[in-house]
């Protein structure tokens, strides 16, 4: 499988046409499978134009691994067509759970740090991955409460590593949101990840809630000058692919290749 390499920005409906046109080429483009399964003929055509020129990732966002049951054969057998259809290796999804039962919140919301929940997750990473063809990768979450925490976040992620061999897409944006919303250090907790199975590095902008003190995790802002100082902390320790996500408040292609040149700078200054 060809390895995953250099800077990548989040591949958005707004700027399809425009990222077509440009003379803007990241290392990849990561995709929201979701986004894109059904997808009208006039995107499609544009859509496929961009993957037969480019390297593909794709992040997902309903698996919901966590819930009470597990993810349904029908939705992972048409994630599976689709991602072999365009020949997409590398899919991520969350530590987190979206839905108990028929019930969708439409969130990513927390699990509990425990053994239970550590076996739940081994289970589930081994189901999904038979399901799919291929080697399932998971980012850890922003939360935003506490659920019956018998581990800490990193010790967690590191046993379901050393028990499943899953791959990690480490958000340094979540990490620095959660650091500040639970007071924590985030460089301590670059220090204690296992990162023998990090894929790639998300960064992105957040929301800073004055009034209550509280960063949310919006996607919707320019990358903050923390969480710039944190990629290049975590770069230094391992060099790993890494890419921009925007959701909310979607620039031009332009504004963001901006930003995304900042993200290579630090990115090639690692040796």
């Amino acid at each position: 499988m060809e390895k995953l390499q250099g800077c990548g920005l989040g591949l958005r409906r707004e700027f399809l046409v425009e990222a077509l046109s440009s003379d803007f080429k990241p290392d990849f483009w990561e995709i929201t499978p979701e986004n894109w399964i059904q997808m009208p003929y006039h995107h499609r055509e544009n859509f496929e134009k961009i993957v037969s020129q480019n390297k593909i990732v794709a992040h997902g966002v309903s698996l919901s691994i966590g819930s009470n049951k597990k993810p349904s054969k029908k939705f992972l057998k048409d994630l599976r067509e689709f991602l072999d259809k365009y020949n997409i290796k590398e899919y991520s999804e969350h530590i987190s759970f979206s839905h108990v039962d028929f019930s969708q919140s439409y969130e990513l919301l927390p699990i509990c740090l425990n053994k239970k929940s550590l076996n739940l997750l081994n289970d589930r990473v081994n189901y999904v991955q038979d399901e799919l063809g291929r080697k399932l990768i998971l980012e850890n979450a922003t939360y935003y409460y506490k659920v019956q925490e018998k581990m800490s976040e990193v010790e967690f992620i590191n046993k379901l590593v050393e028990k499943s061999g899953v791959g990690i897409l480490l958000d340094v944006n979540n990490v620095y949101v959660n650091s500040v919303n639970h007071n924590f250090d985030a460089q301590k907790f670059i220090d204690d990840l296992d990162k023998s199975t990090i894929a790639y590095i998300h960064i992105a902008g957040h929301f800073n809630d004055r009034e209550s003190g509280f960063l949310v995790d919006t996607h919707g802002k320019n990358v903050t000058k923390k969480v710039w100082e944190l990629l290049a902390y975590t770069l230094e320790q391992k060099k790993v692919p890494c890419m921009i996500e925007r959701d909310n408040n979607i620039p031009s292609l332009d504004e963001l290749g901006k930003e995304f040149e900042k993200m290579k700078q630090i990115y090639e200054s690692v040796k």
